[in-house]
């Protein structure tokens, strides 16, 4: 598909302190505008994210991997410095953006989070641009597990402005946070996120996108997650380099997704990182993000893309 498509590519060049990565742009096949940081020099490794996250989550692995790759973190359409996603969103637009990406950097090894590990997958299967590929826990629930119900309430409470019961439900579905949640009152759990909210909103986020801005995007990665809802057969035919990792503190569906992928494809490495979750590979942040581990995940990517140098 890359050979045969043509892209504007964008010339701002923003610096940004402390990390002095760079901040570029590039145009998808469909005119939106995708921004992504730029990191470090070495070979091009993209980074795609997943859920709730945005370029800033994956700030410290990026810092982790500039000395030896040039790092590109994308920032999914819908989000913080891209475009919005358009009419006619879809799986097929996110990965037309990675192309669009990978045809302008010249990188040849990804790696995606959850709900870009899926678009990560898919990219593998019609991108012959990549050639190493590593996801970490991709959604792609099987056994009649996917979580339609609380799905489809998140999407009403969305629809209606109700930011913090929608967050409660995305969170319930993804089974994010702690696994005491479900156990928990629903008004409970309404009442602490829209504190969290509230917070927010007088202190500010910082240089993450705040979280009632972020919450519709859900939407996009609950379209991605029910569209490949039972396909983890699509995958069958990846050929290239895979790498597979997956936290043995991970929720049950997301370990069961790994090890799927790992039976249904023999020949990729799979890892089960001990002690971790299905947030490691964010950055470690003693009130957002306790749980995170970059430097282990990186240590991983790390020797799998350095392993065609070998």
């Amino acid at each position: 598909m890359s050979g045969t498509l043509v892209y504007m590519t964008g010339h701002e060049d923003i610096k940004t302190q402390p990390n002095s990565a760079t901040i570029h742009y590039v145009i998808s096949r469909d005119g939106t505008k995708i921004g992504y940081r730029q990191y470090g020099k070495g070979k091009g490794l993209v980074l795609v994210q997943g859920t709730m996250g945005s370029i800033e989550n994956f700030r410290q692995l990026a810092e982790e991997l500039a000395n030896e790759f040039t790092v590109y973190v994308a920032e999914r359409r819908g989000r913080g410095i891209s475009g919005s996603t358009g009419k006619n969103y879809s799986i097929r637009t996110e990965v037309e953006d990675l192309d669009a990406l990978l045809v302008r950097t010249g990188a040849h090894y990804v790696y995606g989070l959850s709900s870009g590990a899926i678009i990560s997958l898919q990219a593998a299967l019609k991108l012959p641009s990549i050639k190493r590929l590593a996801v970490f826990e991709p959604p792609l629930f099987i056994n009649n597990t996917f979580p339609k119900e609380l799905v489809d309430r998140y999407e009403n409470e969305i629809a209606e402005g109700k930011v913090a019961a929608a967050l409660v439900s995305a969170m319930l579905a993804g089974q994010f946070g702690p696994p005491a949640m479900k156990f928990m009152p629903r008004w409970l759990l309404i009442a602490f996120t829209k504190k969290i909210l509230s917070a927010e909103e007088k202190e500010g986020s910082g240089a993450y996108i705040p979280m009632k801005d972020i919450a519709s995007t859900l939407h996009n990665d609950f379209q991605i997650v029910e569209a490949m809802n039972e396909k983890l057969q699509t995958f069958k035919d990846i050929k290239v380099k895979l790498l597979l990792l997956s936290g043995d503190k991970s929720p049950t569906y997301l370990q069961t997704a790994v090890a799927g992928l790992a039976k249904l494809l023999p020949q990729a490495e799979y890892i089960i990182l001990p002690g971790l979750g299905h947030s490691a590979s964010w950055n470690f942040d003693k009130q957002r993000n306790p749980d995170g581990d970059p430097k282990v995940v990186a240590e991983k990517l790390r020797y799998f893309f350095s392993a065609s140098s070998r």
